[in-house]
């Protein structure tokens, strides 16, 4: 029997697309970028599982890259987060790691790319949500073109996006029979547009060596660090305190630590910037400040088949 009054019927929308993080890999493959649907943007070089851009959902770059970086793989990159690993600094002549470049094999390394994760809170139309994208990296023992470490080991190198913040950590595992000691540091290069007008805050109650005055151990500063000359400290404090850049009494970026004990605190100035061949523009240090967390103060051991993870968190304010 035909009713006399039908329901209305319910309007169907359209279903839309729900926005998620993309990841795409270059022609030549050497290089992995991804972005969120903020407009949040990373781009890792695969020599060296090296992060050579960081840019805010406003297009805003917050790593330094030099103009003169090779990217071709011929050379360790100069600027973004070259990751140091199993040594820090030049080797010492009595120690296993004597045989490798300074700051180690893992930046001058090609990585393999894994695969991505990614997580989207929300799939409301119109809503940014705060979704992330993870890039994990590899390298073990068996992609190196010489054997000049003899041990055994797997890494893995996770960066993770998330709007306005970057992660990076770092697994060890010891996959051979024997134990040994290593070293490992994120060594960030962070733009700023003046350094004179640069302050790092959350250091002051730690005393540091300063490289620039042969290694000499100096007593806390008790105020923020600004930088007027070359600078080269580390640092060594609680990994749960977090370290503050500001310009121009402005929050710029929070660093938060996880298992690294070490803050190092880098700016060239004048003479050394002109030094370096690959640095550049020559007075490129105005826009730039490293300040790097890692665990460089002391060697940490692994026994064999034990796992270390450590890893740091960039967030822009």
């Amino acid at each position: 029997m035909e009713r006399a009054k039908k329901p209305a019927a319910i309007p169907v929308s359209p279903i839309q697309p729900t926005s998620t993080p993309q990841v795409s890999i270059s022609d030549d493959s050497s290089r992995v970028t991804a972005s969120l649907p903020t407009g949040d943007r990373v781009v890792v070089l695969l020599y060296g599982a090296t992060v050579i851009s960081w840019n805010s959902a406003n297009g805003k770059e917050n790593l330094f890259l030099s103009s003169k970086a090779s990217l071709d793989g011929s050379k360790a990159v100069r600027g973004g987060i070259p990751l140091v690993f199993p040594v820090f600094g030049p080797p010492k002549p009595d120690h296993a790691t004597s045989r490798l470049p300074q700051h180690g094999f893992a930046r001058i390394s090609r990585w393999e790319y894994l695969g991505k994760s990614s997580s989207e809170s929300s799939s409301l139309p119109n809503t940014k949500g705060d979704a992330s994208v993870k890039l994990d990296f590899g390298l073990s023992d068996s992609m190196l073109d010489s054997r000049t470490w003899d041990y055994s080991f797997n890494l893995t190198y996770s960066v993770t996006l998330s709007q306005d913040a970057l992660e990076t950590s770092l697994v060890v595992r010891n996959t051979g029979p024997s134990n040994y000691d290593f070293q490992v540091l994120f060594h960030s290069y962070l733009a700023v547009d003046d350094i004179t007008k640069t302050t790092v805050a959350g250091l002051e109650e730690a005393a540091f060596i300063d490289k620039t005055q042969g290694a000499k151990k100096v007593e806390p500063a008790r105020e923020p660090i600004s930088i007027t000359s070359e600078t080269d400290r580390v640092y060594t404090l609680p990994s749960d305190q977090a370290i503050t850049v500001a310009e121009g009494g402005t929050q710029r970026y929070e660093i938060t630590r996880d298992m690294l004990s070490d803050v190092v605190v880098w700016n060239p100035w004048v003479e050394k910037a002109k030094s370096m061949a690959d640095f550049g523009p020559e007075d490129g240090y105005k826009g730039m400040l490293c300040v790097e967390a890692g665990s460089v103060s002391v060697w940490s051991t692994l026994d064999a088949g034990d796992t270390w993870e450590g890893g740091q968190r960039i967030k822009t304010l």
